[in-house]
């Protein structure tokens, strides 16, 4: 674990040296609530891990990974207030803390710092473009056009979660100077781990405590949120069965990319293996 701890570590250095920048003190103590209270870092780690995985160094890819954490507390700060939701990571969520007002401004703060990390790569500032296009789109169908059915679960998972993860590793990939190939090969199975990660989301949200979760629990059912379990007869188990195929799929892309058996490939294979069991 030390391996992967330590490229953690380098993207939180650097996003607390992002946060420390921020201008005035109020902003910055808002984006430091936000992103420094916690959180899996999961997607940065994505980005790390993709790039070492291509052959490029950690360093290469510590903007993008830090920029693409940036992007998701943002989406995050908004999920709660439109969700209401007091607690995020077991600490006041941002408009809780600071009010409406000043957790928007925070949100746009965070994207604005996150773009300035992507601002000297054309590729970068294009992948990120497109998926915060996909996430967007798929905020607003969970809002007005709620699925009904497990395919069109599917597709609202792939653009609200599935398109993050998916831009977390293809900027790793770009980080390490892949070729077109590789970098969709290493999309594609970011996409399937993104995907599973919001089924096993669902699963967690139905049956495991606030203090499980470090969050309030049950309110995909109480804001009448469209999770698989809610818009599927599935059971929690069937649900985690849907979860462990799109693992699989995830795996069998990055099978695909024919990139050498490194350590950062051995961790990317562990994570698509982890999103289904993990009780978080």
């Amino acid at each position: 674990m030390e391996y992967l701890e330590s490229r953690v570590a380098m993207v939180n250095d650097r996003l607390r040296a992002v946060i420390d920048a921020v201008d005035p003190d109020e902003l910055s103590e808002e984006l430091e609530h936000v992103v420094l209270a916690g959180g899996k870092r999961v997607r940065p780690a994505v980005t790390i891990l993709a790039c070492e995985a291509v052959g490029g160094r950690s360093a290469d890819a510590v903007d993008f990974a830090a920029g693409i954490e940036l992007v998701h507390n943002a989406s995050l700060v908004i999920d709660d207030i439109i969700d209401r939701s007091d607690v995020r990571r077991g600490t006041p969520s941002a408009w809780n803390q600071y009010g409406y007002g000043p957790a928007i401004i925070a949100s746009d703060g965070l994207l604005g710092e996150a773009f300035s990390l992507f601002s000297e790569n054309e590729q970068a500032m294009q992948i990120v473009a497109e998926s915060m296009i996909e996430l967007g789109e798929g905020e607003a169908t969970e809002l007005v056009a709620r699925p009904t059915n497990e395919e069109e679960y599917m597709t609202l998972a792939r653009r609200k979660t599935g398109a993050l993860f998916r831009a977390a590793a293809e900027l790793g990939a770009v980080a390490g100077s892949a070729d077109p190939y590789v970098i969709e090969g290493f999309g594609e199975y970011a996409e399937r781990v993104g995907i599973a990660f919001q089924i096993r989301d669902d699963v967690l949200d139905a049956t495991a405590t606030a203090v499980e979760l470090g969050k309030p629990a049950g309110q995909d059912e109480a804001m009448e949120r469209p999770s698989l379990v809610q818009v599927t007869n599935l059971t929690p188990e069937e649900a985690n069965e849907r979860a462990r195929r799109e693992s699989d799929r995830a795996l069998e892309a990055l099978e695909s990319t024919g990139i050498p058996d490194t350590e950062a490939r051995g961790y990317l294979r562990d994570l698509a293996e982890f999103v289904v069991v993990r009780e978080r």
